[in-house]
């Protein structure tokens, strides 16, 4: 973690706990969109001590300030994104892998939202990954 990151929550008036801060950089740079349980499974032997609550609530925080993004695109579980920016997601039909989608697409609000504040909005393509294909 940098000094800017710190800065940032510090800011944001975030309580600076080492196993808040195992989680924030354990989500650096991470493209697989966890779960919260795959979070915690992958930081309890370093935090014996830390509860699956404790992860959680930290991830809710996290959302609420914005800097990351709840995910619902997996029914079985949420997944978090520490990609804000708008993009887009694949999801593997056959081993679940979640892929950014960087690309724009014209988008028009239908009649029917017209009077809705229509505040984000992405596109889900479903199918097959080239390793899924190849079995």
């Amino acid at each position: 973690m940098q000094n800017n990151d710190l800065n940032l929550l510090k800011e944001l008036r975030l309580k600076l706990t080492p196993q808040r801060l195992a989680i924030i950089e354990y989500l650096k740079g991470n493209k697989n969109h966890p779960s919260a349980e795959e979070i915690y499974n992958a930081l309890k032997d370093r935090f014996p001590s830390m509860s699956f609550a404790t992860v959680y609530n930290t991830l809710e925080v996290l959302v609420e300030k914005g800097l990351i993004k709840e995910l619902s695109i997996d029914s079985s579980k949420k997944r978090f994104d520490p990609y804000t920016h708008p993009h887009h997601h694949f999801i593997c039909k056959a081993c679940g892998k979640i892929v950014d989608v960087e690309a724009s697409f014209e988008i028009f609000i239908p009649e029917s939202l017209r009077d809705f504040q229509v505040e984000d909005f992405q596109v889900v393509f479903t199918g097959v990954c080239p390793e899924c294909k190849k079995e």
